[in-house]
């Protein structure tokens, strides 16, 4: 008996279509265009994620860096002190205290530096 296939088709095509919502009219509308396209956004997104981490600590480690030179220490002393004292602060965290609460952040690097 023959099988027809028009269905499981049609249900793997409108899959990618539900994907690709968004995309630019060729990539959207075309299968080929739109599983090339789909794929691709798949690698950016992963590579992407990557990216973000390693700007977001950049951007810690600028923000506790002016700091630390306000309090008249360099990046690499504050978190060698840190270390030296067993003061287990994260750079996210160092970040946040540095903008948000000056007075602890000093404190920190006053103990830091003992």
């Amino acid at each position: 008996m023959r099988v027809k296939r028009g269905v499981t088709s049609h249900k793997r095509h409108q899959k990618i279509r539900k994907a690709t919502k968004g995309f630019t009219h060729s990539n959207r509308v075309s299968i080929k265009r739109g599983r090339q396209a789909l794929i691709k956004s798949l690698q950016f997104a992963t590579r992407d994620r990557k990216n973000k981490k390693r700007t977001f600590r950049q951007l810690w480690t600028i923000r506790i860096n002016a700091m630390a030179k306000q309090n008249g220490t360099s990046y690499n002393k504050l978190i060698a002190g840190l270390k030296k004292n067993k003061i287990n602060l994260d750079r996210k965290i160092l970040a946040e205290l540095a903008v948000n609460e000056p007075n602890a952040f000093n404190k920190i690097v006053k103990t830091a530096l003992k």
